[in-house]
């Protein structure tokens, strides 16, 4: 986890993901974006964000066996969306990626030390345990909320929508040999 400043100089801590979430995000939403039907090759998605090639096509590995992506070998192969991007949601990208287990991982400290817990006092999680599974819930919770879509949407009107049929043009032009 990191510190970082929230809204208002609230000190804030995150969990740290691994790239491949960000990366995996970004290309599902340049595959929502592409012409319909048009697979893009893993080095024009890599080649959009400047990132590695190798790299990127790990993570394009994990999206098609949790069959958020297929891929389509050939001359004019290349990736798209599995299926429509309303029934991807975030959480399904972040548990390719990341996998299904909790972001904390109790060791049962409280059966260590001069003092440990025995018995009963072992029967329920611990507090702190059940806290984090809580923050867990709510965490997998937001994320399920949002899909493909919604961030498709987000990207519109962040760059507005003239850029995102610039950004579908440039996809379908790169994607041609």
């Amino acid at each position: 986890m990191s510190r970082f400043q929230g809204a208002g100089g609230v000190r804030l801590w995150a969990v740290q993901l691994r790239s491949g979430v960000e990366s995996g995000l970004h290309c599902c939403v340049l595959l929502a974006l592409a012409p319909a039907g048009r697979s893009v090759p893993a080095g024009v998605l890599a080649e959009f964000h400047e990132l590695g090639g190798s790299y990127l096509v790990k993570t394009l590995q994990s999206l098609e066996q949790a069959g958020i992506v297929r891929s389509e070998a050939g001359r004019v192969g290349g990736f798209q969306l599995a299926r429509p991007p309303e029934k991807i949601t975030v959480l399904d990208v972040f548990v390719a990626l990341e996998g299904d287990s909790g972001f904390f991982r109790c060791t049962e400290i409280r059966q260590r030390g001069p003092m440990p817990a025995r018995g009963a006092a072992c029967r329920q999680p611990c507090v702190i345990a059940a806290v984090f599974d809580g923050a867990d819930d709510a965490y997998r919770a937001a994320l399920g909320r949002t899909t493909v879509a919604d961030l498709v949407d987000g990207t519109r009107s962040a760059v507005g929508v003239r850029m995102a049929q610039r950004i579908s043009e440039w996809l379908a032009r790169s994607g041609e040999t």
